[in-house]
């Protein structure tokens, strides 16, 4: 944590009515398995004391042992409130550190990626193969008229290609920004607008459930209005029918053949922006979150190097997100390529052909550590235990989660059926906007309990506050950062107003991106969602994630989401959309039963919704905002963002037939 000389004055009265209800109560708690704490990278408190000490200190230690730098710096953080530089007048590349510098130490012949097409196709890549086609690429780029400071779209699949126009970019200090491949058309257009693209790299098409998804035609659409775009590039995997415009469109494979095979990494300033990346909201422009090249390449490559408990040599490490979201751009392609790690791409769903696609997957590679979402967890405890149970899952040795808090029995359900009762749980909490993660578990010296993300990593200062910025030393509140992190934005892309508004505005010299956060007496953390979706019951503020959490305790849930709609005796009645395990049934009077039993009377639901799914964008997040609308009878709005639309149908349907309880 922080030191603060002040924090007495400002500890918070627990019995003070405006904070956050903190109503679950988990007292399980895992201690690391001696076997798993002697192989341990970190068994101790040594990191923790080490930054406590001297947080920039520790960073910049890190620093030079995790990565290549070509040029030293001379400041490792100016602050400037709310703006930071790290490592300020040091110089690298992170193409460098992701590639040549394995490449150098003589592990060319290690494989990177080990990537699986959802139709069963299957690619080695090794590292010197990934560091030939990058240097390709970045020719190719340049042949273009790319260069250093310009900007690059990518709407790919998860194809190796999508990793390699990332390097690529980064090779010669072109700026990318990767629009996830189910986004609409309209949803690229706005992206490249906001970002004065000068290139688009996009494919033919990729593999989604059997079907070949066309992601050329999107791209041609959203071009249509998009003035920056010179070129775009197409790579072939689909197969599909294109239509490519003489002049603007080109074949990767076409580019590649005709460049030269050498291309230098040239180094970047440690402030170099690396990236941009859209974070949609449910409303307004979509925000332009930047980031930099060598503070969030030592925050990735540092949490997850020990957050994983990474042994180089010998695991094999899967993060199944996209690269077009912050985990994939984080955790697929810098930070394992950083640490010259072997990993496991696939392109596809996890339930194609079957409903156990992910569980065969880590039997044929071996994998060793498993980095998924709470989404995902919740749907295979949907699909039952037995689809698991046909593989051999032996050689996991680490579980991960990410992208939305993890209920208790979700946590439990993946710790012994996937884990096999052994594997450590690592529950992260981060952000777009940090970079990496902030809060886990170190998994060698951590005792974990279910649900909890545990406590902030070493050099990360958070604290949780009440509503006037005062410390909750035991409850609930919000959660916030106190001091500067190597991978935090720099800002938002062509809009510092909105940066300081929307994150430093609400509590004086504190980062607050939004979520609600309980500490217990332990001082464990327990994230509780976004403060959005806090319900003020009868002068009582419930967190949705604490309600869901007890529904799914039940044995015969597998998800639940729940929201506040207007009430006019409580303010706002507790709504639950609750979807069962496969086969089962269970009385709606047993459910609100339930809940009151797991965490009060006050939070018993007035109404509760079976359906067979819930409304989720594609990146696996249930959109609350529609399950609102659908409560309160309102037109739903834009709904292209869904991975399934005729979700949201069937709730109204059911809402509009289905009567209140008292």
């Amino acid at each position: 944590m922080a030191s603060d000389d002040t924090a007495h004055d400002r500890i918070h009265d627990d019995s003070a009515p405006d904070t956050i209800d903190a109503l679950l109560d988990e007292q399980r708690t895992f201690p690391p398995a001696a076997e798993f704490k002697r192989d341990a990278l970190v068994a101790d408190t040594s990191l923790y004391d080490e930054a406590n000490t001297d947080y920039q200190g520790f960073w910049a230690r890190q620093s030079a042992e995790l990565l290549d730098w070509q040029q030293d710096w001379h400041t490792i953080c100016e602050w400037e409130l709310p703006y930071s530089k790290w490592f300020v007048g040091g110089r690298l590349n992170v193409s460098h550190n992701c590639l040549d510098r394995h490449v150098l130490a003589g592990r060319g012949d290690k494989v990177a990626f080990h990537w699986e097409g959802e139709p069963g196709d299957t690619r080695t890549i090794t590292y010197a193969e990934l560091l030939a086609e990058v240097q390709l690429f970045a020719n190719s780029l340049k042949s273009l008229g790319v260069a250093k400071g310009d900007r690059v779209n990518i709407y790919l699949p998860m194809i190796p290609e999508a990793a390699v126009a990332m390097l690529a970019c980064a090779r010669i200090g072109a700026a990318h920004s990767v629009v996830f491949g189910g986004f609409s058309a309209q949803s690229l257009t706005d992206r490249i607008n906001d970002a004065e693209a000068k290139v688009l790299i996009t494919a033919d098409g990729g593999y989604r459930r059997g079907d070949v998804f066309p992601l050329k035609a999107a791209a041609d659409e959203a071009v249509a209005g998009c003035p920056s775009i010179e070129h775009v590039v197409v790579v072939r995997r689909g197969g599909n029918d294109v239509t490519m415009v003489e002049g603007r469109d080109h074949w990767y494979h076409e580019l590649n053949a005709a460049a030269d095979p050498v291309c230098p990494a040239e180094p970047m300033d440690s402030e170099q922006l690396l990236f941009l990346l859209y974070t949609s909201g449910t409303t307004g422009k979509p925000k332009g979150i930047m980031h930099t090249t060598g503070g969030y390449l030592t925050h990735v490559a540092f949490t997850h190097k020990y957050v994983f408990d990474l042994h180089a040599d010998t695991d094999v490490y899967w993060c199944t997100a996209d690269v077009g979201w912050i985990t994939g751009h984080s955790y697929i392609v810098y930070a394992p390529l950083a640490n010259g790690c072997t990993q496991v791409m696939y392109e596809g769903v996890p339930n194609y052909p079957a409903n156990d696609r992910f569980w065969a997957i880590i039997e044929k590679y071996g994998v060793t550590k498993f980095y998924t979402a709470p989404t995902a967890i919740r749907t295979f405890m949907k699909w039952g235990a037995h689809e698991p149970a046909k593989h051999d899952l032996s050689s996991l040795k680490l579980l991960g989660s990410v992208g939305e808090p993890i209920n208790p029995e979700a946590w439990m359900w993946y710790q012994q059926h996937i884990g096999g009762g052994t594997c450590p749980v690592v529950d992260t909490w981060w952000q777009t906007e940090t970079g990496g993660i902030m809060i886990s578990p170190l998994p060698g010296c951590t005792t974990t309990k279910p649900g909890s993300a545990t406590f902030p990593l070493p050099g990360v200062g958070a604290e949780v506050v009440d509503d006037d910025a005062r410390q909750v030393t035991h409850g609930g509140g919000y959660l916030t950062l106190t001091q500067p992190w190597p991978g935090m934005l720099r800002g938002i892309w062509g809009d510092p107003d909105r940066y300081r508004d929307t994150y430093w505005s609400r509590f004086d010299g504190r980062y607050f991106a939004g979520d609600g956060c309980k500490l217990d007496e332990q001082g464990y953390l327990w994230l509780l969602g976004r403060v959005d979706d806090v319900m003020n019951v009868s002068g009582h503020r419930i967190s949705t994630a604490e309600v869901e959490s007890a529904l799914v305790s039940h044995p015969s849930v597998a998800e639940a989401a729940v929201v506040g709609a207007n009430d006019n005796t409580t303010g706002q009645a507790i709504i639950a959309y609750v979807t069962l395990r496969g086969g089962l049934e269970v009385p709606v009077d047993e459910l609100r039963n339930h809940v009151a039993h797991e965490i009060g009377a006050i939070a018993k639901p007035k109404a509760i919704f079976f359906t067979p799914d819930l409304p989720k964008t594609r990146s696996g997040k249930i959109m609350r905002r529609l399950l609102r609308d659908v409560a309160e009878g309102r037109n739903l709005g834009d709904t292209t963002t869904l991975a399934d639309a005729s979700v949201v149908n069937e709730l109204q349907r059911r809402a509009a037939e289905a009567p209140a309880e008292d």
